[in-house]
């Protein structure tokens, strides 16, 4: 079985949750997009651990994770996540973790450069982690980025590192007027950080080939959300990369392959991080009252994310883009402190209204239309049951399921690995 767990929304919808929850059926957890942007929290037997790059598998012994090469990765951040996890005592080896030689290496320049462009637009800034990504996708897609196989090979690694400092240095002197990057301060960077990770390089897509041949299970892991998308997101305040499901095994390394399984994850209510058009944010008390009963602070960055009521127009838009078979509803117990629980139903762009998410200026023009149901009021986390939800609870998960227009098939209702139901 070749199944993806992807998002559904802007991000941060709880996909790390589901992946270490499914992945106890998977021989095998693959990331395919994105780098150290975003994270996912996974709580296990109440033990808090975030991760940033490496694959939401990790905390089980029995799977084997893979870093794709759809990724790029900041080696000095993978080596500090690897060290924290294993003084924690999670083990850690090429035979649980592979990194694909064809990964991209996200390197200080590009953190620098992302920083400098985001002070440069000011007030239009993009709400950039500051972590590189963008560069260093730019720089892929120009044939001038360092991949993890470079690593492997001293002297080609010396000479392209010297060539694309070269050129970004050009960007950075004479664009933005910042000292440049030293070639050898930058070396002894890809040096004292890469070497560490050597054992663990290969090629994915022969590993990953071979596994399904010998009949092992993948589960695909994505970051952010379908509205974060490079070409279907909220563009140009997207990521630097395809969340997609559809681009799953091709960041993977497995291009021929096709998913056999989708489930998107969505939260019960509406969470963004960073810049952009967000169509049911809600201000003032009630936006802080269900911020702070969700702990909706980013899990990369800590900034406290903008939050709103369900967004139907949005959420169905990021079915259909992912091409979900069933849904994962995350965080179902936050909304338990409301006596009535608000839905953005639709929107109307410049009067007129409409169910369909809508793009560019049509989407920045775009208000809100909330309807409310009735709420449950009481603490829902010991449920392990469907039957055992408050009937008001099942026919917000049903409402849902039926104007997103896909079954809803597990529902979280706590952090912990068993906080959830399974219909």
């Amino acid at each position: 079985m070749l199944t993806a767990i992807v998002g559904i929304n802007w991000g941060d919808e709880g996909k790390g949750r589901m992946v270490d929850l499914l992945s106890q059926e998977y021989q095998v957890v693959a990331r395919y997009q994105g780098g150290n942007n975003a994270g996912h929290t996974i709580y296990v037997e109440g033990e808090k651990f975030v991760l940033n790059l490496l694959p939401s598998g990790i905390l089980r012994p029995s799977v084997t994770n893979i870093l794709g090469p759809g990724m790029v990765i900041d080696i000095a951040h993978l080596r500090g996540e690897m060290e924290r996890l294993a003084a924690r005592g999670v083990k850690l080896s090429p035979e649980n973790l592979r990194i694909s030689g064809k990964a991209a290496i996200c390197l200080p320049a590009h953190v620098r450069q992302d920083c400098l462009e985001e002070e440069r637009l000011a007030g239009e800034k993009y709400g950039s982690t500051r972590r590189g990504i963008a560069p260093i996708y730019g720089d892929k897609y120009m044939k001038k980025a360092l991949r993890m196989e470079d690593l492997l090979e001293p002297q080609r690694l010396e000479r392209r590192l010297r060539q694309l400092l070269e050129w970004k240095n050009l960007l950075l002197e004479r664009g933005y007027g910042a000292p440049g990057e030293d070639y050898d301060e930058t070396l002894r960077w890809l040096r004292e950080n890469g070497a560490p990770l050597r054992p663990y390089i290969c090629d994915t897509g022969v590993y990953l080939e071979k596994a399904i041949a010998a009949g092992k299970d993948v589960l695909f892991e994505a970051q952010l959300g379908a509205l974060r998308d490079i070409d279907y997101g909220i563009y140009p305040f997207t990521s630097s990369s395809t969340t997609l499901a559809a681009y799953a095994p091709i960041g993977a390394g497995i291009p021929g392959r096709k998913l056999e399984r989708t489930i998107g994850v969505m939260k019960a209510y509406s969470t963004c991080v960073g810049e952009g058009p967000f169509t049911c944010e809600l201000f003032g008390e009630q936006a802080e009252a269900l911020r702070e009963a969700g702990g909706e602070y980013g899990a990369a960055t800590g900034r406290p994310r903008r939050v709103g009521p369900f967004d139907v127009p949005a959420s169905r838009y990021g079915v259909r883009m992912q091409g979900a078979d069933q849904l994962a509803l995350t965080k179902l117990d936050v909304l338990s402190f409301l006596p009535e629980i608000p839905v953005c139903t639709q929107y109307t762009v410049d009067g007129v209204s409409t169910q369909d998410f809508p793009s560019g200026g049509s989407l920045e023009r775009a208000r809100p239309v909330v309807e409310r149901l009735p709420g449950w009021g009481c603490d829902i986390s010991s449920c392990r049951r469907w039957e055992e939800l408050p009937a008001a609870a099942r026919r917000y998960v049903e409402y849902l399921e039926e104007a997103v227009r896909c079954p809803i098939g597990y529902v979280s209702v706590g952090a912990d690995r068993d906080a959830y139901i399974q219909r």
